[in-house]
């Protein structure tokens, strides 16, 4: 058998798993978001940012895919319940199959929001699927204004592009216009904020595009019942 049979095979059964994953969560009303990045794009920083934004008015949980479990601490001392899936350094990605074993260690029974912070890659967690309503990409813009032409697939996935770190633009040299540009050449359909955690620029336009897709998966679970 060929490596891409064997790929295909591993991705299909991805696929299968993602599907009862997704299944649970919209039998339970819950909003999941799959939070992708490069390492040191400031995913834990901006998902801090993101609860102290939402404040207690949802119950809120997390799932860490950060090996050192050094994140899913930070996440705690918010007092917002974290798990932390048990990875190796050698894991470049969470799966279909990762999520599916925390959640029966991990109920998410109840919840508004469940944010999953994917390990830090922009190539391999593109192809994973793991029965997320949204996929969310973080991109620092001192990465660089190519990052989203570079990285096509992952940002072509995305349902929101967070450009962070916007503090860091002039001294880095960067356009914030261009890459903006760049993102939307590659996926036109996104939805993109330009943020700031050290300064809070753009915070609060994101908080309230989340607190809309929450209240969107609450209106249609209703409807479903």
């Amino acid at each position: 058998m060929g490596r891409v049979s064997v790929l295909t095979n591993v991705l299909k059964a991805n696929q299968e798993i993602a599907t009862e994953n997704r299944r649970l969560f919209e039998r339970e009303g819950t909003l999941v978001i799959n939070l992708m990045s490069a390492p040191g794009a400031g995913k834990t920083s901006l998902l801090e940012a993101t609860l102290r934004g939402l404040e207690s008015r949802y119950r809120i949980a997390v799932i860490e895919g950060d090996p050192t479990g050094l994140d899913s601490q930070r996440i705690r001392a918010l007092g917002t319940r974290s798990h932390q899936i048990k990875t190796t350094g050698t894991v470049c990605h969470l799966d279909a199959r990762m999520v599916a074993h925390a959640l029966n260690e991990f109920p998410v029974q109840g919840l508004d929001l469940l944010l999953i912070e994917n390990v830090g890659n922009l190539i391999c967690p593109a192809s994973y699927d793991l029965g997320e309503s949204l996929r969310v990409v973080i991109c620092c813009v001192a990465e660089g204004a190519e990052k989203p032409k570079k990285y096509a697939v992952m940002f072509h996935i995305a349902d929101v592009v967070l450009l962070n770190k916007t503090d860091l633009a002039t001294a880095s040299g960067i356009d914030l216009r261009e890459l903006e540009k760049n993102v939307r050449e590659v996926n036109a359909k996104a939805t993109v904020f330009a943020v700031s955690c050290k300064t809070g620029v753009g915070l609060d336009a994101w908080v309230a595009w989340l607190r809309e897709a929450i209240a969107s998966r609450r209106i249609a679970e209703v409807a479903r019942c």
